[in-house]
């Protein structure tokens, strides 16, 4: 399945939420996703599906960093268990456009 960040139910579902961080997120995941369909090790399949973005409308933006912190990180941290750093490159950039 691909991720349809750009498909109208995810852009309406962004509007609903009506959230920078959201955005944000949802722009680092899109440069995420390139580079894993361009890493020789992983490809297409792999890539982050906005699935993950979905759901009910939060009451706060503390759910973007759990989301970030306990589904995405463990993940990249397995597609990229031999080279660590770039796993904590991408937890950085992605934790880094979300408020504290």
């Amino acid at each position: 399945m691909e991720p349809a960040f750009g498909s109208e139910g995810f852009r309406r579902h962004q509007e609903e939420v009506g959230s920078e961080d959201l955005d944000a997120l949802v722009d680092q995941i899109r440069a995420l996703n390139v580079e894993i369909t361009n890493d020789p090790t992983l490809g297409r399949g792999y890539r982050i599906g906005h699935s993950y973005l979905c759901g009910e409308v939060p009451d706060d933006e503390g759910w973007l960093r759990d989301v970030v912190e306990c589904d995405i990180v463990p993940m990249l941290e397995e597609y990229w268990f031999d080279d660590p750093s770039k796993a904590r490159d991408w937890e950085s950039r992605l934790l880094g456009v979300l408020s504290q």
